[in-house]
C-alpha cells in the first residue's frame, strides 16, 4: 500500500505541474487531490522536493530497467533522454523552479546509475579500487549531466537521438581505453 500512495502524490505532482509552477504548490494541494491527510504524505516524504527526487529517481529506475551494460548503455542514455522528454513539463517547471545543484542532483542519480553498471561491467577482472571505479563514472557523469542540462536548457528541441548519437561517438572506446590506463598505472 505504500508504494501505491508514493506512485499516486507522484501523479498527482505532475498533474499540479500542467496547473501552476513548483513554487505554488502545496502539499494541500496533493493531499486535498487524492483524498488523504497530511500526515500521510509526512509519513512518505519530508517535504514537497522530496517528492521530487522520488519522482526523478522513480522515473530514471523505470526508464533504465536492464539497459545498464557497456552493450546497452546507449538504449540506457536514450531511455532517461525519453523519461525527460516525456515528463517535459514537468522537467521544465523542476528545471525553471528548483535550485540548479538540486536538478543536477536529480541527473546525477539517473545517469550515474547506468554509468556505474557499465563500467563495473569493464572493470571485472581488474585490481582497479571502488574509489577508481567511482571516479571513472563521476567523469562520465559530469559529461552526461552537462549535456543534458544544456538540452533541457534549450526547451527541449534538439532531436536528442541525435545528442545520444553524438556522445556514442565521442565516447566509443573511452572507457574501455580509461580502464586500461588506471589499470597499467599511466599517468
Amino acid at each position: 500500500m505504500s508504494n501505491i500512495t508514493k506512485l499516486a502524490l507522484e501523479d498527482a505532482l505532475k498533474k499540479q505541474l500542467m496547473k501552476k509552477p513548483l513554487d505554488k504548490i502545496t502539499i494541500k494541494d496533493l493531499t486535498e487531490e487524492l483524498g488523504i491527510s497530511r500526515m500521510s504524505f509526512y509519513y512518505h516524504f519530508k517535504d514537497i522536493y522530496d517528492l521530487v527526487e522520488y519522482a526523478c529517481v522513480h522515473d530514471a529506475q523505470q526508464a533504465l530497467q536492464e539497459n545498464r551494460t557497456y552493450d546497452t548503455w546507449q538504449e540506457g542514455l536514450t531511455s532517461i533522454f525519453d523519461a525527460v522528454l516525456l515528463n517535459k513539463p514537468f522537467i521544465l517547471n523542476v528545471y525553471h523552479t528548483v535550485p540548479r545543484e538540486n536538478v543536477e542532483r536529480f541527473l546525477f542519480v539517473m545517469v550515474k546509475d547506468l554509468l556505474l553498471k557499465v563500467i563495473e561491467e569493464k572493470t571485472q577482472g581488474t585490481k582497479l579500487t571502488q574509489n577508481q571505479i567511482d571516479f571513472i563514472a563521476s567523469f562520465y557523469k559530469y559529461s552526461f549531466v552537462g549535456i543534458m542540462l544544456d538540452w533541457i536548457g534549450q526547451g527541449m528541441s534538439e532531436d536528442y537521438h541525435e545528442i545520444v548519437y553524438d556522445m556514442a561517438c565521442t565516447l566509443h572506446g573511452s572507457i574501455d581505453l580509461a580502464v586500461k590506463n588506471f589499470t597499467n598505472g599511466v599517468k
